[in-house]
Formats: structure tokens, C-alpha cells, sequence
């Protein structure tokens, strides 16, 4: 059981350790916020809105994976299947977004962008 010296010594840190700790979030969202000009690299799924953007036609996923990878947009990390990756999160996007999101599917296993400019 704590006694009351046990507790004194766990006393609020001092000023100095306040103001340390403070200075490290200080640098910390300066980091953060010079991070988000840094050009960042694209998401699978920015990478494969950008290629059907560039295309104009419906494509499935095994197709926007090599067209990605080709263009330099993103290159899988090593998963055994980055086309079923894609497609779940093109699905996911499409139920969570509604008419809001980028894609449309246009026919089994076949992504377009939706024409959201409109």
C-alpha cells in the first residue's frame, strides 16, 4: 500500500519536464504538418481512380493492379493477392459512400469512375 512519502515522490512533474514535454508536441505537429507537404505516396484505391480517370473505360481489378504498377502509382508490398485486396475496397467504398463514391460497378467484377462531376 502507497504510504504518503511513496506519494509525494510521484508529485506533478516540475516545469522543466512540463515545459520539455511540451516543446516535444510542439516539434511533433511541426513534423506532422511539413509531412503533409512532402508529396505522399497514392493509396491503392487513389492509384486506381486515377487510372480509370486516365483511361475513360471500365476495368477489373487484375487490370488496374498491372496498370498501377506500370504507371508507377503503387506497387503491391508483397501480398499474394493485391486484386482482391482492390476489390474489397472499391466494394467497401461503393456501400459506405453511396452515390458519393468514385466508382461505379458497371458489370461483374468491372469498376468505372461515376461521373460525379455532373
Amino acid at each position: 500500500m502507497a504510504t504518503k512519502k511513496d506519494r509525494a515522490k510521484k508529485a506533478a512533474p516540475t516545469q522543466t519536464a512540463k515545459a520539455a514535454q511540451a516543446k516535444k508536441r510542439s516539434l511533433a505537429k511541426a513534423a506532422k504538418s511539413r509531412g503533409s507537404t512532402k508529396r505522399s505516396k497514392l493509396s491503392a484505391l487513389d492509384a486506381a481512380a486515377k487510372v480509370l480517370g486516365e483511361t475513360g473505360t471500365a476495368m477489373n481489378c487484375k487490370a488496374l493492379i498491372e496498370a498501377m504498377a506500370a504507371k508507377g502509382y503503387w506497387k503491391s508490398p508483397g501480398g499474394q493477392t493485391p486484386w482482391s485486396t482492390l476489390y474489397a475496397a472499391i466494394i467497401k467504398e461503393i456501400a459506405t459512400k453511396g452515390k458519393e463514391s468514385r466508382f461505379q460497378k458497371t458489370d461483374r467484377g468491372q469498376f468505372a469512375l461515376t461521373n460525379a462531376k455532373e
